[in-house]
């Protein structure tokens, strides 16, 4: 247990993370959090998580950032040094959807907000709702995604007219300590196993590595079970039954592919909440549906997920009380089936959507 990754781990997480520990110290006063409302539909739905959050009377006092109009040098990307700095300096943050130009020579926006704010974990919970029924029932399972390399690192360059290289970069330092994040989660959430994903198959040297941390680690959790899961079967397991699988982990660009997958087992992206997580204790919740510009401003969004988010926020928080009252108003709302928006084959509004989860906490 005395490896450089797990002390890294340990003393960003403890028994509980160092957020938690320090706000759950002073919940007697507001807790100032960021909020990124973001575009398209993120303003309408960031509302509805404040609504809902001043019903429940919980102690967030909110510090909004918005997404600029012109790229700052010093990010290279529409967010501002500052909007960075506010989620350094608060330590939690929530973060609606984001669009970023395709193609048109900007930095992403999401991957500006996991490189410079070093949030090397996004932890995604899938689980069946009730009251929304899908194909499939009783889902509960877990992906963490390494979320700072990868496909995703973004060294890409011409080598010839015609031949464009782009680089994978696997490090040991990334993959220890993901996989310490992964066995952690599964010991402290009571999860019995945990799922390496790869194609070291094909690629020997990078995922390799990636495997080669993956069970340096597992030998210090002798009490949870470990498994390598090869991509693609990966997929088709998820597919024809997803109780197969506890807690995936997995690196940048797998993550990304298996946890949306994952996402419409239990209902779309709409429906599911994710959590970035860095050194230091830093939490960035945020929601993984598109901005939806098409709806933008017609009130017809569906506000589940970031009021959702908002509930992974409060539990890292160390707030479960308002956590499980919000979720608990959010699950009756959709049980209750009155006020389906159209992605949940209804024609309630936002507002409406909003208003009914005010209603049941």
């Amino acid at each position: 247990m005395a490896s450089s990754g797990f002390q890294l781990l340990k003393r960003t997480l403890g028994n509980r993370s160092t957020a938690a520990r320090f706000f759950s110290s002073v919940s007697s006063t507001p807790i100032r959090a960021t909020l990124f409302p973001g575009d398209g539909i993120g303003p309408e739905i960031a509302e509805s998580v404040k609504q809902i959050f001043k019903a429940a009377d919980v102690p967030i006092e909110w510090e909004e950032h918005y997404v600029g109009t012109e790229i700052d040098p010093r990010t290279q990307s529409f967010l501002t040094w500052e909007s960075l700095e506010s989620v350094r300096q608060n330590r939690v943050g929530l973060k609606g959807p984001m669009a970023t130009p395709i193609g048109k020579g900007h930095r992403s926006l999401n991957l500006t907000l996991r490189k410079e704010l070093n949030l090397y974990a996004n932890v995604r919970p899938c689980y069946s709702l009730p009251g929304y029924k899908t194909r499939y029932d009783n889902v509960n399972l877990i992906t963490i995604r390494e979320n700072t390399e990868g496909e995703y690192s973004g060294l890409e360059h011409q080598v010839v007219r015609g031949v464009v290289e782009s680089l994978k970069i696997i490090t040991r330092q990334a993959s220890l300590r993901v996989a310490e994040y992964a066995f952690h989660y599964a010991k402290e959430h009571g999860r019995e196993r945990v799922s390496a994903i790869h194609k070291a198959n094909i690629m020997q040297k990078t995922d390799g590595l990636f495997l080669k941390c993956c069970r340096e680690v597992a030998e210090k959790y002798p009490d949870i079970k470990y498994e390598e899961v090869v991509i693609d079967n990966c997929c088709m397991m998820l597919v024809k039954n997803p109780a197969l699988f506890d807690v995936l982990v997995m690196p940048n660009l797998y993550g990304d592919i298996i946890s949306d997958l994952c996402a419409g087992l239990v209902g779309g992206l709409g429906l599911t909440p994710s959590c970035n997580i860095g050194e230091g204790g830093i939490a960035l919740a945020e929601s993984i549906h598109g901005s939806a510009p098409d709806i933008a401003g017609k009130n017809l969004a569906n506000p589940t997920a970031l009021p959702m988010i908002g509930v992974s926020m409060l539990r890292h928080l160390n707030i479960h009380d308002k956590a499980d009252h919000i979720q608990n108003a959010i699950l009756n709302t959709i049980a209750e089936g009155r006020y389906p928006t159209a992605d949940l084959g209804g024609k309630a509004k936002t507002t409406e959507f909003t208003n009914a989860i005010i209603d049941h906490l």
